[in-house]
């Protein structure tokens, strides 16, 4: 089929490279014309793994298009995908203003008959108001069918996710628009779960924050397990036997980031509060991963008299490893606090510096390698798990920092390994045995 994809951030993007891998004939649609310049050139904006080479193999085949036309890649598409942001509002309520601007766009373009699927993650009942706006703002004769196809990929792993998912969702409300999108995802060869427009909008929220639910659970029993003198591993391993509970998303920590959690638990909040209801839970999921980001923090404010002048070592600025993004990340909420006080930051992540340089003061230094960025440091700060992280041996922190003491927020390092080492180590939720 001949496909457009709105957006070309995780979601459009890779949505895209990955419909024409299979066989479709697809355009990405962008208003920044450098970003769709790179991207014909063959070079991935984001960084996600195998999602560069895709995109070179497609577009060498003639199958991947990129550009900022939208007048030509709309008019005659049988299917457009909207992947565009949906942003967090100061009341936690998602901003809807690019999802209008593509809909109308759409409506004052299109010369045939076409699905509108919405991908993006919007709140219950939006995909109606996106049908009645496009249909209020029509030019042409034609018919629309919209749809909703929330995408549940994971930033780092997104490429394998398309391919490997566990379902595809697709909310219709007519029997057409489903044998359409069933035709366009029948080369995936993945299970198919088809409901309504406003059950797959639900699934989407309630699919993120029921694991942002079990993220922030694992948080706030690992804070108790540090006053009793339980450990949170042996805890979360005991659970994982359990196959109503599952082994995933058991990991202590100093919260969750991304660009999904974050947003979504702030979002299904503010829907429900617009419907006079508490999602009680849902609260409370999101007041425990504010805390639990400065949990470290506030540990070294405590050993420490003061930070000023101290070198501090940051390992780890992006949410989570596999990916260049900072969204939410740990790390932001860390490095301001640190610097005020008169610490000397030095960061070490193998990709996201540069989109931290965007976002914190020059006073922050970067260093190319974790070594360096512990040379001579007073304290450090692990926030990411990353394999060049990882790859240190406790040793190597008794050896590099002028003292070392360590604040782990990913649990790395076994406590004996670092107690030998020499290492005054502090992480989540666990205790030497």
């Amino acid at each position: 089929m001949k496909l457009s994809v709105a957006g070309t951030g995780y979601v459009g993007l890779v949505a895209g490279v990955c419909f024409a891998e299979v066989g479709h004939s697809v355009t990405c649609v962008d208003i920044d014309e450098n970003k769709i310049d790179l991207m014909n050139s063959g070079i991935s904006p984001i960084y996600e793994e195998g999602l560069e080479e895709l995109m070179k193999k497609n577009l060498a085949a003639g199958r991947l298009h990129f550009t900022t036309d939208y007048k030509s890649a709309y008019r005659d598409a049988d299917a457009i995908f909207i992947g565009v942001g949906t942003p967090e509002q100061p009341d936690g309520s998602a901003n809807l203003t690019y999802i209008a601007t593509v809909a109308r766009q759409i409506a004052e373009t299109l010369e045939k008959d076409c699905l509108i699927v919405v991908k993006s993650t919007v709140p219950v009942g939006t995909n109606d108001k996106v049908e009645r706006f496009i249909k209020d703002f029509l030019v042409n004769n034609v018919k629309v069918e919209v749809a909703s196809n929330p995408e549940f990929l994971a930033q780092g792993s997104a490429v394998h996710d398309t391919f490997h998912a566990a379902r595809i969702i697709i909310g219709t409300e007519c029997e057409h628009a489903k044998k359409m999108l069933e035709q366009i995802y029948e080369p995936f060869h993945l299970p198919i779960v088809s409901v309504n427009r406003r059950s797959a909008e639900m699934i989407k929220y309630a699919s993120n924050d029921f694991l942002a639910l079990k993220i922030s659970y694992m948080n706030d029993l690992a804070n108790l397990c540090e006053l009793v003198g339980a450990d949170i591993e042996d805890v979360a391993q005991g659970m994982s036997f359990d196959a109503r509970i599952g082994a995933k998303f058991l990991n202590a920590g100093v919260g969750y980031g991304g660009s999904c959690f974050p947003k979504d638990t702030k979002a299904l909040s503010y829907l429900a509060t617009q419907h006079g209801y508490h999602l009680r839970t849902i609260e409370a999921a999101v007041d425990i991963n504010k805390e639990q980001k400065l949990k470290l923090f506030e540990k070294a404010s405590k050993r420490l008299i003061t930070f000023n002048g101290l070198k501090v070592a940051v390992l780890g600025l992006t949410f989570k490893p596999g990916t260049d993004d900072l969204r939410e990340a740990p790390s932001l909420e860390n490095i301001p606090k640190l610097l005020a006080l008169g610490a000397q930051v030095f960061a070490y992540d193998p990709v996201g510096t540069q989109n931290c340089k965007k976002l914190l003061p020059d006073k922050v230094t970067y260093t190319s390698s974790p070594e360096e960025a512990l040379t001579g440091a007073n304290v450090c700060f692990i926030f990411t798990e990353w394999e060049q992280i990882k790859a240190l041996s406790p040793s190597v922190y008794k050896t590099l920092m002028r003292t070392p003491l360590v604040y782990d927020g990913r649990n790395i390092y076994p406590l004996q390994a670092m107690n030998d080492a020499g290492v005054e180590y502090y992480s989540i939720g666990r205790v030497l045995k």
